[in-house]
């Protein structure tokens, strides 16, 4: 018997801020889980891409800050420079280790974390992108009873991403982005 969804996570690279304004977009304003997004970014330069989505969306969208609480009904975004993961109490943190496949933030630190803390209350999504960052992340989700999904790489602006989870597992859905925010838009009336 699975359980309640608790949160979602989403990891996307290259044609990603389309990808995630796409599937947001089709959210309820209503919608009341948190949404944790991570999109590759350029380092040390600053970033305006909540502003963008809660511009975009007109829904609050922040930037995750390092010991704030994961709050229901908000969508975050990974800053850049840091890796944001999600500790035990739910509450976010953000560290400067190595790069994960070239990568910080990394969708698979943010993955992993988030498979820890909500177990099979957890959804992960991985769309479009030209690295392998995600794939372990998201087997990891599966492992802990979470529900995966994997955008359809025939429909992603890059394939890598996808394919490479496609690659080292079967997840529970591959979707086109439409059917990946309808999926989401009615996570709160079923189970995970």
């Amino acid at each position: 018997m699975r359980q309640a969804c608790e949160a979602v996570v989403l990891g996307a690279s290259a044609g990603g801020v389309e990808a995630m304004l796409s599937v947001f977009g089709r959210l309820p304003v209503t919608f009341g889980l948190p949404v944790v997004a991570v999109l590759h970014l350029p380092e040390n330069q600053p970033s305006q891409l909540a502003s963008v989505f809660e511009r975009r969306l007109r829904r609050p969208v922040r930037e995750a800050q390092d010991k704030a609480p994961v709050e229901p009904g908000m969508i975050y975004v990974a800053g850049p420079s840091y890796h944001l993961s999600i500790e035990q109490d739910r509450s976010f943190s953000l560290s400067q280790e190595p790069r994960v496949h070239f990568s910080r933030p990394s969708i698979d630190v943010l993955f992993e974390s988030a498979a820890d803390a909500y177990g099979a209350g957890l959804v992960g999504v991985l769309m479009t992108g030209a690295s392998q960052d995600g794939a372990s992340g998201l087997s990891c989700i599966a492992q802990a009873g979470g529900l995966t999904v994997v955008q359809d790489p025939a429909e992603a602006r890059i394939a890598t991403m996808p394919e490479a989870a496609l690659n080292l597992f079967r997840p529970d859905h591959v979707l086109t982005l439409d059917r990946i925010g309808d999926l989401l838009a009615g996570l709160e009336a079923a189970e995970c």
